[in-house]
């Protein structure tokens, strides 16, 4: 099809690519970046990244009882920690509202056992289905369809997964610890080193970069080793870095949100909720894009695969030479040659 010119009667063609297209053939990058929205749009990564938000917000529940379980044995077996913080509760709040808060603090210390094993109880639910959840989207964001081996099978799967995530966790978050300004105030003592002013700006650098590190190596974890399937380590290293940094990003951004939005009332009462859900969302939407990313630059996926041309065709005609007649064959021979017979006799007979 084409366009007329005016005057002219020439036709210029219009299926010329658009300014979009003319920058994904020169940018690879971000014809990478765009087929990777892509691949995270067709897997569903909002739905995933939505799902999971709501079971990271259920799975804190069980781990806050644990917590205060774990906090009752501690303050059971030191009285005089107990002591003092009923004493700073009746200094803080006189009358009968004070004594309220010290029973419930006792029953609470009492039922210490009970609360611990229903949080773990919950905790362990409620992790195995997040783990799923977690596994599920990220193998989805690789586009692997695996048949499951079983309830069982599955289960005991998710758990070995959730632990070795948990202890991944762990060493991030005592790895980010030590990069904070206090730990590193307290290395500096133990190295009799003078705590100078300019020192501030010096840990809070440390303190980012160590952040930006330990978050790199989680999400490297997540991302090669959560799907139903391990990828490549090395393939997944570059996206894990992509959502450290976007997640850092993220993260002094929502500080600021937060020391802004607790200042009103009403902010102070919903928006450490708000901040969490929101926290949860971007988190693992980060987490699927750059698997989604990862996956649409990993060997395994079709438009980066080799494929070898088909071989070459080869003709090679067949004579087959049949000795004798069919039975269908002679039948119509037969039924040939009776109708020849009877037109020549008829012939005959004409010219008599």
């Amino acid at each position: 099809m084409g366009r007329d010119r005016a005057g002219s009667g020439m036709t210029e063609p219009t299926d010329k690519p658009g300014i979009l297209q003319r920058l994904r053939d020169r940018h690879p990058r971000l014809d990478h970046l765009l087929r990777a929205y892509q691949r995270f749009a067709k897997q569903k990564g909002t739905f995933f990244a939505a799902g999971l938000t709501y079971y990271t917000i259920f799975a804190l529940f069980p781990l806050l009882m644990v917590s205060f379980a774990a906090a009752g044995y501690i303050l059971a077996g030191r009285p005089e920690l107990l002591n003092t913080i009923d004493g700073r509760i009746r200094s803080a709040v006189a009358g009968e509202l004070g004594q309220q808060l010290v029973d419930l603090i006792n029953s609470a210390i009492d039922a210490r056992a009970s609360v611990g094993l229903i949080g773990l109880a919950t905790a362990a639910w409620a992790g195995l289905g997040w783990m799923w959840h977690l596994r599920e989207a990220l193998s989805e964001m690789w586009e692997q369809h695996i048949e499951p081996d079983g309830y069982v099978r599955t289960k005991l799967s998710d758990l070995a997964a959730m632990v070795g995530t948990f202890l991944v966790i762990m060493v991030t978050v005592a790895l980010s610890a030590l990069g904070q300004r206090r730990p590193m105030a307290a290395v500096l003592r133990w190295l009799h080193i003078p705590d100078y002013s300019v020192f501030d700006e010096i840990f809070r650098g440390v303190s980012v970069l160590v952040s930006v590190l330990v978050t790199w190596l989680l999400f490297t974890w997540m991302i090669a080793r959560l799907p139903r399937e391990s990828v490549h380590f090395t393939t997944s290293v570059r996206a894990g870095l992509m959502a450290a940094l976007g997640f850092e990003i993220f993260k002094q951004v929502g500080s600021i949100y937060l020391q802004t939005v607790v200042r009103s009332p009403a902010g102070a009462a919903f928006g450490p909720v708000l901040g969490l859900m929101v926290f949860a969302f971007v988190t693992w939407s980060l987490l699927l894009f750059s698997t989604a990313w990862a996956a649409t630059s990993a060997p395994e996926d079709p438009r980066d695969r080799h494929v070898d041309p088909p071989p070459p065709a080869v003709i090679s005609p067949r004579i087959l030479v049949e000795e004798g007649l069919r039975p269908r064959q002679t039948v119509a021979a037969m039924a040939a040659g009776a109708v020849g017979a009877l037109t020549l006799s008829r012939l005959f007979r004409r010219r008599r």
